[in-house]
């Protein structure tokens, strides 16, 4: 295979997690499309210019090269106003692809992207690759509004890949059962976790890393907070989805009155800012201003320090196709509480690895948290056992994966409409 372009229309691999509506799918995007480069496949990452700063191309790395498109105003964009830019998008992968003359196959990531990519796949004569990392009729189990356009752009793009990833068979039978996708046209192919950075480490060494005196204080929030206090850690983007709120009164449920909750990561979307106001309110409503400490979003490589630190990570979204965070926590040795939903069934082994909780009661998720906290030997056992479970996932073998599937595919004809 000559060259694969890869179409990330609404976040670039190239911002940082955990801001604005850049999150697991950066992750995903970057080390997926590095570790293909490094597997001899050359990659083009499509992404919308989003700042005037930005140069016209950005290699990485030798085989990984992101080219910025001109669709709308080089700025941020309201996520709701996006759609109106994906023609424009779509016109510039065309004309930069048929340039380069080298494309074999097509892979888009999120449904915004697979609208382009169903045009260029049409174009140009080159089979489609898709990966929803999120669907639209699942988030409506969660209660969580989408545009109905949404959903039917979906249907489209699904009835026209000639491969859709799914990252767990829990999100398999989720586009079987909401999308009737076709079920010889699904390919598992979970995500990894980069084990240089995210593997098991001294808690207390993370702790001292980060600031937080052995034995004494953490110096970084005015000496409040006690280094052998249990820490129950969040990561990820502040919005309705992610249940920040249910870690929240999980805490004010926990009977452990040291305890205490750090929170990784920034607002998001429309509803971003809106969503941690009423988090903050809902912190000093239940008089835990002292036990809840929010964090700004970090360097991804740097996430692995902020798992060591803490006793329990906590994973309460409403909706998850994988959950990126648990897999990276169970790296690091350390126990997952998490929503029994989607991919999160996958990378928590329940009673093993950490826990699944059926529902969204706060006193549930204390319940299994305060197990874990009562009992250093079940800790300890539950991290050993997460980080060796962890060890399957790698970004290598998704690479190696895939480059099969992309070889497949550009074998065969591609499948129409």
């Amino acid at each position: 295979m000559r060259r694969l372009a890869v179409l990330s229309f609404h976040t670039s691999p190239l911002v940082q997690p955990g801001t604005g509506d850049s999150g697991g799918m950066n992750v995903y995007v970057r080390e997926l499309v590095s570790a293909l480069a490094q597997a001899g496949v050359a990659c083009d990452v499509y992404t919308r210019a989003w700042s005037p700063e930005l140069a016209p191309e950005v290699v990485v790395e030798p085989g990984f090269r992101v080219v910025h498109v001109e669709a709308g105003p080089r700025a941020e964009v309201p996520k709701e106003e996006l759609p109106d830019l994906v023609p424009a998008f779509t016109a510039g992968v065309v004309d930069h692809a048929r340039a380069s003359g080298d494309v074999d196959a097509i892979h888009a990531n999120y449904w915004l992207s697979g609208v382009a990519g169903h045009a260029v796949k049409h174009e140009l004569g080159l089979p489609l690759v898709s990966t929803f990392h999120t669907l639209a009729r699942v988030k409506a189990e969660a209660a969580a509004s989408e545009p109905a356009a949404r959903a039917r752009a979906e249907g489209r793009v699904i009835a026209c890949s000639d491969a859709i990833l799914a990252n767990c068979v829990e999100e398999a039978a989720e586009l079987q059962r909401h999308y009737d996708a076709p079920p010889e046209r699904i390919e598992v192919v979970p995500p990894g976790v980069d084990h240089a950075f995210f593997s098991p480490g001294d808690r207390n060494g993370a702790r001292a890393a980060l600031g937080w005196a052995s034995g004494g204080r953490i110096s970084s929030v005015g000496g409040r907070r006690a280094a052998r206090h249990p820490v129950l850690l969040f990561v990820g983007r502040i919005q309705p989805l992610k249940g920040l709120d249910v870690a929240v009164a999980a805490l004010a449920e926990l009977d452990h009155p040291r305890a205490e909750l750090v929170v990784v990561g920034g607002p998001s979307g429309a509803g971003g800012l809106a969503e941690l106001a009423r988090v903050q309110s809902l912190v000093e409503g239940l008089g835990l201003a002292a036990r809840v400490r929010f964090v700004p979003p970090q360097p991804h490589h740097l996430l692995s320090t902020w798992y060591r630190a803490a006793d329990v990570v906590i994973v309460p979204s409403r909706s998850e196709s994988f959950g990126l965070v648990a897999l990276e926590a169970a790296a690091c040795g350390r126990p997952v509480v998490a929503a029994a939903v989607g991919g999160l069934r996958t990378v928590v082994d329940d009673g093993r690895t950490g826990f699944l909780v059926e529902g969204r009661l706060p006193a549930d998720y204390a319940a299994r948290i305060g197990q874990v906290l009562a009992s250093p030997d079940l800790a300890r056992d539950m991290g050993r056992q997460a980080a060796r479970r962890a060890t399957r996932y790698t970004w290598s073998t998704a690479a190696a994966r895939l480059r099969r599937i992309y070889a497949d595919l550009t074998a065969r004809r591609p499948v129409e409409c």
